[in-house]
């Protein structure tokens, strides 16, 4: 199989679809892997390291998608990429169908086969493709939270740690899952006052027995929600249904309520985000103010450290790769479970519920396919 590694063209998208480790895996297998020029340079992966480790360097975007039988890389495709886009190639990345109808129709009439990395989901319900870049993001969501809080960006001049004598900051977390759990890490160690909600009363459970004292878990309700967003100089997003359009928790009557300079950092932005008020932006420009209220809403967080998500993203992404490419399509998705629901279109049809349900669209099962 011809495996392409396009360059990635999203607005500050530094990451790469491999590594030269696994170009190495890949062509040790008999297959053959083709990188577009300078696609590793934001990642700090040169042509020449690529090529060392078995790989072809092409000119062109167009080269790739046209040559490859398979297309790896990071973040959804763009407008400009969708022409490029062949009938049964393999596109292995994240998608996020479920808030973008335009890039559902365009898989849909290229008649592609989508595997999305954020739905790829184990046995246990655990999301491996998308743990690696919900850590990354979940320990930046306090960091930069932490600096639009400073008075010279717009914030409240709270320091999260306070200092002796001066209560911390107070940091809210809606959501405890990876991306919760990786930002209470952050908050708790830098001292902050730290509150996390969830429906799901096991896994506050588990948290409690993790952090101890050191957090509060609420249950995730209208009531706990409100008095806690209310009280909050830091609120993270952390609101995950795999494949679906996060649910709005924050609604704008409750930001108008929040305090004057506080800051929303809203992971979910790319499931749609789970505050009413957001919407995405980029590295350059990440904030916008709204009622007062900060918000960040960069919807590739990990892009910013592109070397340590690159690797990390690879890691998880990788074996899946080699088993895509030695058994190949469909016998893989007879035998593999986790990349079949990993499927979201396969040759014209939407094969993923949540995001038939979230785009009024109609599903045809995976399951019913092979």
């Amino acid at each position: 199989m011809i495996i392409g590694i396009p360059k990635e063209i999203k607005k500050q998208e530094y990451r790469v679809g491999i590594v030269p480790a696994g170009v190495k895996a890949l062509t040790e297998e008999g297959h053959k892997v083709i990188i577009q020029k300078s696609a590793g340079e934001g990642s700090g992966i040169s042509d020449e390291e690529y090529i060392s480790s078995g790989a072809e360097i092409k000119e062109s975007a167009k080269e790739i998608y046209s040559q490859a039988d398979m297309i790896m890389k990071v973040k959804e495709p763009l407008e400009e990429e969708y022409e490029l886009l062949k009938e049964d190639q393999i596109l292995y990345t994240y998608l996020h169908l479920a808030p973008n109808k335009e890039l559902t129709e365009a898989l849909l009439k290229r008649k592609v086969i989508g595997i999305a990395y954020e739905t790829m989901e184990l046995p246990d319900g655990s999301l491996p493709l998308l743990i690696p870049m919900s850590e990354i993001a979940g320990r930046m969501a306090i960091q930069v939270g932490a600096s639009f809080l400073e008075k010279e960006k717009g914030g409240r001049g709270v320091l999260l740690s306070g200092v002796p004598g001066v209560i911390p900051g107070n940091v809210v977390i809606l959501g405890a899952g990876t991306v919760g759990m990786n930002a209470a890490k952050i908050a708790v160690g830098m001292g902050a006052k730290v509150t996390i909600l969830d429906i799901n009363l096991e896994r506050l459970r588990y948290l409690d027995d993790i952090f101890g004292s050191k957090i509060i878990t609420l249950m995730s309700n209208h009531h706990n929600i409100e008095k806690s967003i209310l009280e909050a100089d830091l609120v993270v997003g952390a609101v995950l249904i795999p494949g679906a359009r996060a649910p709005i928790l924050v609604d704008r009557a409750l930001v108008s309520r929040m305090k004057n300079g506080s800051v929303i950092v809203d992971v979910a932005v790319d499931q749609g985000g789970c505050v009413e008020t957001i919407h995405p932006t980029f590295h350059d420009n990440p904030t916008y103010i709204v009622d007062g209220v900060i918000h960040y809403g960069v919807a590739n967080m990990p892009g910013a450290v592109a070397r340590t998500s690159t690797f990390a993203l690879c890691n998880a992404t990788l074996p899946y790769a080699v088993k895509l490419a030695n058994i190949g399509v469909p016998e893989v998705f007879k035998k593999d479970k986790v990349l079949l629901s990993g499927l979201n279109v396969y040759k014209g049809q939407l094969t993923c519920k949540p995001v038939a349900d979230s785009l009024n669209i109609a599903c045809t099962l995976p399951e019913k396919l092979f």
